[in-house]
């Protein structure tokens, strides 16, 4: 069960994320938040984990490795080391998008399996995201990331194969299942547009 150390999370990592928005949206980002904390529970988190999943953008976009240092105070250790297994850059300026994933990506190989449980849950969270607004905005949508189309399904495809060699499971088959549906969706608009033309 929660306790309240994760009532006490909740109300921080509203207040730290407080004025930011989801890319291209004015969807308040504490939602994608509570997404990625739903999912990694029902995936089988524990506490530390669910934690974990409010705070896990929380260095990246809300203080770099001052914020990373009160989370330790806060929350502990354990959580610290998920938040800090689910940072792709504690710098800012960020480095480029692709170095930035790559680096990402290969650092996933080595990370306990806790830390690959959240990560898989924000992940997951951000492709259901990313299908239901290319059902609405067709191609469009792509603009909203650095990586635009293809770079975005190299991701997320990248993400899926290291996932599935590290935490094999019904998590991973929903997000799994989520990265085809975006590929499916993402080929359609093309093969629409080439008959267009």
């Amino acid at each position: 069960m929660l306790s309240e150390r994760f009532d006490e999370a909740l109300a921080y990592a509203s207040r730290i994320h407080r004025d930011q928005r989801r890319k291209g949206t004015n969807i308040p980002y504490v939602s994608h938040l509570l997404g990625t904390a739903a999912i990694a529970l029902e995936n089988g988190a524990d506490e530390d984990q669910a934690i974990a999943a409010l705070m896990h953008d929380a260095v990246e976009d809300q203080g770099g490795v001052a914020r990373l240092a009160d989370i330790r105070l806060r929350f502990g250790d354990r959580v610290a080391e998920i938040v800090a297994h689910c940072t792709d850059t504690d710098i800012d300026p960020k480095p480029p998008w692709r170095a930035r994933k790559e680096a990402y990506i290969a650092g996933l190989r080595q990370k306990p399996e806790a830390s690959l449980a959240v990560s898989l849950a924000d992940k997951t969270h951000n492709a259901g995201a990313i299908v239901a607004d290319l059902a609405i905005h067709g191609d469009a949508l792509w603009a909203r990331f650095t990586g635009g189309r293809d770079g975005s399904l190299w991701y997320y495809r990248s993400l899926v194969t290291v996932f599935r060699t590290r935490i094999d499971g019904p998590g991973c088959e929903r997000f799994a299942s989520l990265v085809q549906k975006m590929s499916d969706l993402a080929g359609r608009k093309n093969s629409a547009r080439r008959s267009d033309t």
